[in-house]
């Protein structure tokens, strides 16, 4: 009889413990989840604020009209990039070059840099950086407690058998990136 009742004391434990891991990988994945969604509310109002910046940029900068179109075709790409976040942060990548070119050409126009609406749109755009780097790190610290727990024993054990699986981490500059200079052309051809 006491053998009896210390299996099915074994046995409780053991479904506590197992109901602790899995609530604690599902809090976990949930946090990861609410940290991406975070990253994209952030990146929504950024490609908002592009088409006005353009606009903007555009009504003193004509003959820029190659810079413009790869700033808004930049834009249109990281709106539609769909799949995991490696895939976003590619489309990032080329986003923001271009939006470096951007801000390149604004600088030979004085008018413009003095241009009350560039000045408004360019702080929103680099709190909005700010926001979106803030968010990128949650969002990493969230995978990076997830992909944590589903390695260490014994959790690795019973995550792969429950579902739970490593997620990437949302790297929008790699290297390359980030060493490249930005190549911009002030020729004097108007458009």
């Amino acid at each position: 009889m006491v053998v009896v009742w210390v299996l099915i004391a074994v046995v409780a434990v053991v479904a506590l413990w197992l109901v602790g891991v899995y609530n604690g990988l599902v809090k976990t994945n949930v946090r990861v989840d609410e940290a991406w969604s975070d990253i994209t509310v952030q990146l929504k109002r950024r490609y908002d604020l592009i088409p006005n910046l353009v606009k903007t940029v555009k009504g003193y900068a004509k003959h820029e009209k190659e810079t413009l179109e790869n700033v808004t075709k930049m834009r249109n790409m990281a709106v539609n990039a769909t799949g995991s976040p490696q895939e976003q942060a590619q489309a990032e990548n080329q986003f923001t070059g271009a939006l470096k070119s951007l801000f390149a050409v604004a600088e030979n126009y004085p008018d413009l840099k003095a241009n009350e609406n560039f000045v408004e749109l360019q702080r929103e755009l680099t709190d909005t950086e700010n926001k979106i780097q803030a968010s990128r790190r949650f969002y990493n610290g969230a995978v990076r407690d997830l992909n944590t727990k589903i390695q260490v024993f014994p959790t690795n054990i019973f995550a792969g058998m429950l579902g739970f699986v490593k997620r990437e981490f949302f790297e929008v500059e790699d290297r390359e990136t980030v060493e490249q200079p930005v190549d911009v052309d002030f020729g004097t051809d108007e458009a």
